[in-house]
């Protein structure tokens, strides 16, 4: 398919008008980007007619993959019946209630109230605030410090990129005041001699370690990602969580869940701290709760921190334009309900992500490139290593991945590099054709950097 204007054409407009996202933006102008014209299912075709199977679900939120005429639909009756209202003015509308509604029947019963927003970036921004806000009703305003995790990723605002782990992103934009930080649980980059076991309990004990040294009456919360996505799709040890767990009831922090990624099915679970067996008391999300067709986040409250700012919290000086948008809950309900009614959470965990992940190691388990696959449901990683047994990485192990996600391109395929990681998560709706297509031409992609690197 291609559109009346020329790929150049709209390459120089791009180029003239436009900042993209993590890009050296002179040498973007001077290669030209890709022009994405269409989407079906997981397939995306550019401006020139080529095809791309879609590896990374967009950007981990397209769950119900491209031209749902369902979610269309939902979002084109709003239009023509209340294309906005907002939540100010003690107002409200039936979509937000009914949104509300149905999401609270799918998540724990544990949690309560919504704050909506229109990105994970912004839920974690209102995060901060909500968490500080919590501590203040309850008489201790010093519990003030958030705790995230190095490499970690929760937005590119400030606050957000504050509270996330990248070192490259703080020196861009600064940093706040009340962030701390304790390390990743990346077991293959661990250079000791630790099981997987033990890795995860020292991992987790940092954060006790951490507590201590800020003072318990001063740390308001912990915030990290079920697994790392941005990161670079690092599952942690069985071990981890729930030491996480029990240090942030010990020491009286609240434990926040980062879902924008890990929600709405990816595992296999309707939510990934379900998969890993913890219970948070946030969770922010946004993505996969519209399957990116509009945008919409929020930040989930359990019933605990609920009661206390609504029934002792008076006004909370908060609020946003677009917090429940009508459009953008229609086309959630559409979506939740597609995700529940026809099964695909269950298919997920039952049928097609045992088939990805089956596929991955049955491919790449000896590969000379890969020397760790990590993964569950529809969200994977393959690790670049010189040395498997010894887990010896590469010393260019950035390049190398980003000439693998390069080749992808040219293979048909669209997979992420992250460090020396190859991470791809396909819309949950895949068949076992297109994880074929996906496990093939990544297949490909890999070969064809090994050859060049000279590992093939």
């Amino acid at each position: 398919m291609t559109t009346s204007r020329e790929t150049r054409d709209y390459q120089a407009a791009d180029a003239a008008h436009h900042i993209h996202a993590f890009v050296d933006q002179k040498a973007l102008n001077d290669e030209g980007p890709r022009v994405m014209v269409r989407g079906e299912r997981l397939h995306l075709w550019d401006n020139d007619g080529r095809r791309y199977l879609d590896g990374m679900s967009g950007l981990w939120c397209t769950n119900l993959g491209y031209g749902r005429k369902d979610l269309n639909a939902a979002a084109s009756r709003q239009l023509e019946q209340l294309p906005y209202y907002n939540m100010f003015f003690h107002t409200t509308h039936p979509q937000v209630i009914e949104l509300s509604e149905l999401l609270f029947s799918l998540l724990p019963g544990h949690y309560s109230h919504a704050i909506y927003t229109n990105s994970g970036s912004e839920a974690n921004e209102v995060l901060i605030r909500t968490v500080r806000r919590y501590w203040q009703v309850l008489g201790k305003p010093e519990k003030k410090i958030m705790i995230g995790r190095w490499n970690g990723y929760h937005g590119s605002t400030l606050a957000a990129t504050a509270l996330g782990g990248m070192k490259f992103m703080h020196e861009m934009g600064g940093m706040i005041p009340d962030i701390a930080h304790i390390d990743e649980p990346y077991f293959f980059a661990h250079e000791g001699n630790l099981t997987p076991a033990e890795f995860g309990l020292r991992a987790a004990q940092q954060l006790e370690a951490k507590i201590l040294e800020l003072g318990a009456d001063k740390v308001a919360g912990f915030i990290a990602e079920p697994f790392q996505g941005a990161g670079g799709m690092i599952f942690p040890p069985e071990s981890y969580w729930p030491e996480i767990q029990r240090i942030c009831r010990k020491y009286d922090v609240l434990l926040c869940a980062d879902e924008v990624i890990g929600g709405f099915g990816r595992t296999g679970e309707w939510f990934a701290h379900e998969y890993f067996g913890f219970e948070p008391d946030t969770l922010s999300i946004a993505k996969g709760l519209t399957s990116g067709y509009i945008p919409m986040g929020g930040l989930i409250l359990s019933k605990k921190m609920a009661d206390v700012l609504v029934e002792q919290g008076g006004v909370f000086a908060h609020g946003l334009t677009y917090s429940g948008h009508p459009v953008a809950a229609a086309v959630a309900i559409a979506n939740l309900k597609a995700l529940r009614d026809e099964g695909v959470v269950t298919r997920v965990k039952d049928d097609i992500g045992p088939y990805l992940q089956q596929c991955l190691r049955e491919v790449f388990g000896n590969h000379p490139l890969v020397g760790d696959i990590q993964g569950t449901g529809m969200v994977a990683a393959l690790q670049l290593a010189e040395d498997k047994a010894t887990r010896k990485r590469f010393a260019n192990e950035n390049d190398m991945a980003w000439r693998c996600r390069t080749i992808g391109f040219e293979e048909g395929v669209i997979i992420r590099s992250t460090l020396g990681r190859m991470i791809m998560a396909p819309a949950l709706i895949a068949s076992r054709e297109e994880i074929d297509e996906l496990v093939g031409k990544t297949l490909k992609a890999v070969d064809r950097t090994a050859q060049e690197y000279g590992r093939l």
